[in-house]
């Protein structure tokens, strides 16, 4: 059996690594198709997990729109189909490359799998395009690997056949394990490195579309005046490359003594900040999955969230941006234990480590017990 994987962006690559070993591991013939939609950050996670595409379409170019960057996915998957047999495709989540992956999928007749399906917020235009690109992905998709039921019976409401449905788990938990496994000793010495092994801090990110200009400009000045009044508490904040970004973090946040501000780490940095920090603040999807197998309150930057299960199981706060809002919730987790351990304590919804293996059954057609 061939099976070609996916993936273009640092989430994704994450998400697949796992995936991908697993399924070498079970005998399966895995061919990695990296889009490279995020050169940087997904060459690093690459290194980490020891994986060298079999093809590398390398679409990342300045400032391209959505549309010039669907229209490169398309005519470099073409080359490769054109030059593979496969049997399977897998996919992941909700990019344009995860779409497009589906959509040329689709025209060569070869089934796919979409692993982490069925996550939505009923709103298409929010997150952009994300939302539109995971629902046209399940449309397309012949095998449904939901990580929760939640997520299945989302599939549920929109006519997805129930035997084509399986909830796996998130396989960015089996990544989380893995990497904290393999790295003990580093991920001490990273911590080290940016002297935090003694500090109090906070890691933040913020990068999504939805939340350029006033609201991200909200959020940080939300920060600049706490970190002035809670000199003790440090904020770590990996600041993402995109111009619109970084145009509005560093003019507020530049010269404020407790906030630390870096370029984006590789993916064991992070999970090194993620496992020192006290508690998180994000607008990304994937840490509202990972920072309850590490018992860290996560406050989600964003109005809207497809990881409901994280609200619901109470390891995270929707809290959207705006100002008062975000230094009410920053001050009830530093300063209320109670409320800061109702929400560490909180059971992962999201995973057991096991999501790959599920994966792997189910293409060999081998019998799984489905995360619960």
């Amino acid at each position: 059996m061939k099976v070609g994987l996916i993936f273009g962006t640092r989430p994704e690559a994450i998400k697949m690594a796992p995936v991908y070993h697993t399924l070498r591991k079970y005998g399966i013939d895995a061919k990695i198709i990296a889009t490279a939609q995020h050169r940087e950050m997904l060459d690093q996670v690459l290194e980490l997990f020891e994986i060298i595409p079999d093809y590398d379409l390398n679409v990342m170019t300045h400032r391209q729109t959505l549309s010039e960057l669907t229209g490169n996915l398309i005519n470099k998957m073409d080359y490769v189909f054109k030059n593979e047999k496969f049997d399977y495709i897998l996919v992941q989540g909700d990019t344009t490359s995860t779409f497009i992956g589906a959509l040329i999928s689709f025209y060569y007749k070869i089934p796919v799998g979409h692993v982490e399906a069925g996550l939505r917020t009923d709103n298409i235009y929010n997150p952009f395009p994300e939302e539109m690109n995971r629902r046209l992905t399940g449309v397309i998709s012949s095998l449904h690997f939901p990580p929760t039921q939640k997520s299945k019976e989302n599939l549920l409401k929109e006519g997805i056949c129930e035997e084509k449905i399986y909830i796996t788990g998130n396989t960015v938990i089996d990544a989380l394990l893995w990497v904290i496994e393999r790295n003990k000793n580093k991920i001490d010495n990273i911590l080290e490195k940016y002297q935090l092994n003694k500090k109090k801090y906070i890691l933040m990110t913020m990068h999504r579309r939805e939340n350029w200009g006033e609201p991200m400009s909200n959020v940080m000045n939300a920060i600049k005046e706490f970190l002035l009044k809670n000199e003790d508490i440090y904020l770590v904040f990996p600041v993402h490359l995109n111009p619109a970004v970084r145009d509005v973090v560093f003019p507020i946040l530049k010269g404020v003594e407790n906030a630390i501000l870096i370029d984006p780490v590789e993916y064991l940095e992070f999970t090194a900040l993620m496992s020192g920090s006290y508690f998180i603040m994000t607008d990304s999807g994937g840490i509202q999955e990972e920072a309850p197998a590490l018992g860290k309150p996560t406050l989600v930057l964003r109005e809207t969230t497809e990881r409901p299960e994280a609200i619901s199981a109470g390891t995270a706060k929707l809290i959207g941006t705006d100002k008062e809002k975000v230094l009410e919730y920053m001050n009830k987790l530093i300063f209320d234990e109670s409320f800061y351990l109702n929400m560490s304590k909180a059971k992962n919804p999201f995973g057991d480590g096991r999501a790959s293996m599920r994966i792997a059954k189910i293409l060999l057609n081998e019998k799984i017990d489905e995360f619960k």
